[in-house]
């Protein structure tokens, strides 16, 4: 089985979809059905009720208001795949697009999308365009974080033969956990930026800027066609590929490896 990427959604979606409308026994990861429709039915839900209830649920501003309704028809709205759902920083500068057909055959085996709505789906999964964050609490489901921590605990770690590559924010991490023996095989990864102040070499956490750069690590691991079983592996696969990476902390039986890539433009 091929190495794993776990990703986080993007806040940016694509408008609209094209086609058929969504079919949830379709979706990859089958053995979380039952759990996204009760998702999807306790978001449209509350979306066709109180619009202001939604959008304080939803944490929406008063210029996404129409994203209520885009929620409220999502059983008959048209689908896409999600690869194509997704427009954020880090899925522009992973470019599935523009990736060759070997390449977009690994995306479409390696990567999972993590989701407030669907838990988490492959690029190829047809999913129509919503607005559901990983932080929101959905009535009567509760925490959406905790909601999914229980639904993949079965599910996912029969994905994670190898390598786990786990670039979530926060917010989505808390949507599965690595566990037991898969925790020794999993990395997370954090980009610094090292810059000149005053003549010492200072480093500091990126932000907004750690999404294009883990969009283009992906990329070309993709690319080059390796797939690394281990994050010892990996890192040696990544500097060959012109990374500076770090590890800041080898893995153990309870926390995965900790890597720094390091950058001294931000783009």
């Amino acid at each position: 089985m091929p190495f794993l990427v776990l990703l986080p959604p993007s806040e940016g979606k694509a408008t609209a979809g094209e086609g058929a409308p969504l079919e949830l026994d379709a979706l990859s990861l089958p053995g979380l059905t039952a759990a996204r429709a009760r998702v999807l039915d306790a978001l449209v839900e509350l979306c066709r009720g109180d619009e202001d209830t939604a959008a304080e649920v939803l944490g929406l501003s008063p210029g996404l208001r129409g994203e209520i309704a885009r929620n409220a028809g999502l059983r008959t709205a048209a689908a896409l795949p999600a690869g194509e759902v997704y427009t954020g920083v880090l899925f522009d500068a992973l470019g599935l697009a523009e990736l060759d057909e070997a390449a977009y055959a690994r995306a479409e085996r390696s990567l999972l999308v993590f989701s407030g709505l669907w838990g988490a789906v492959r690029i190829g999964d047809r999913i129509p365009p919503y607005r559901c964050s990983g932080g929101v609490k959905l009535p009567p489901l509760g925490a959406l974080g905790g909601y999914w921590r229980r639904e993949t605990a079965e599910v996912l770690p029969a994905e994670a033969d190898g390598l786990v590559l786990d670039l979530r924010s926060a917010a989505y991490a808390a949507s599965w956990k690595p566990a037991g023996e898969l925790v020794a095989r999993t990395a997370t990864v954090r980009v610094l930026q090292e810059r000149e102040v005053a003549g010492v070499r200072k480093r500091s956490v990126v932000s907004h800027f750690n999404k294009a750069t883990k969009g283009r690590l992906v990329r070309d691991l993709l690319n080059c066609g390796a797939e690394p079983d281990s994050p010892g592996e990996l890192v040696d696969l990544l500097r060959g590929l012109g990374h500076t990476v770090e590890v800041a902390a080898q893995g153990t039986a309870r926390k995965p490896w900790q890597l720094d890539v390091v950058v001294t433009e931000l783009h």
